[in-house]
């Protein structure tokens, strides 16, 4: 497993946001989709946006990042602090990586940077 340090997940998420902010709009358009009868158009539009989404979900693993959420959207960076294993946290609807959170507490132990 990679290690990010902070500014490489930074350079890592400022890369990602524009797939990060792709991810969001197409899960809302496939909820949409899904919901049927929508202007967006039927199964054909709702297995590509399916599709697409699958694409963008793994170029952010690709990276070594951690997909842990979908709804929100929640991506960890894999890290050290002080010799501590953690996890650099970003939340749909951040602009920057300001939290992180020990491996063994998780989300509930998210601090601020």
């Amino acid at each position: 497993m990679e290690l990010f340090t902070r500014s490489e997940a930074e350079a890592e998420l400022l890369r990602l946001l524009p797939v990060l902010d792709e991810i969001v709009r197409l899960r809302a358009d496939a909820a949409e989709l899904a919901a049927g009868e929508s202007p967006l158009g039927g199964l054909p539009e709702f297995k590509a946006a399916q599709a697409r989404l699958d694409e963008l979900m793994e170029t952010v693993q690709g990276t070594g990042a951690e997909l842990k959420g979908f709804a929100p959207l929640l991506v960890d960076f894999p890290s050290e602090r002080d010799g501590v294993p953690v996890l650099l946290c970003w939340l749909e609807g951040d602009r920057e990586l300001a939290w992180y959170h020990r491996t063994d507490l998780g989300f509930a132990g998210r601090r601020p940077l």
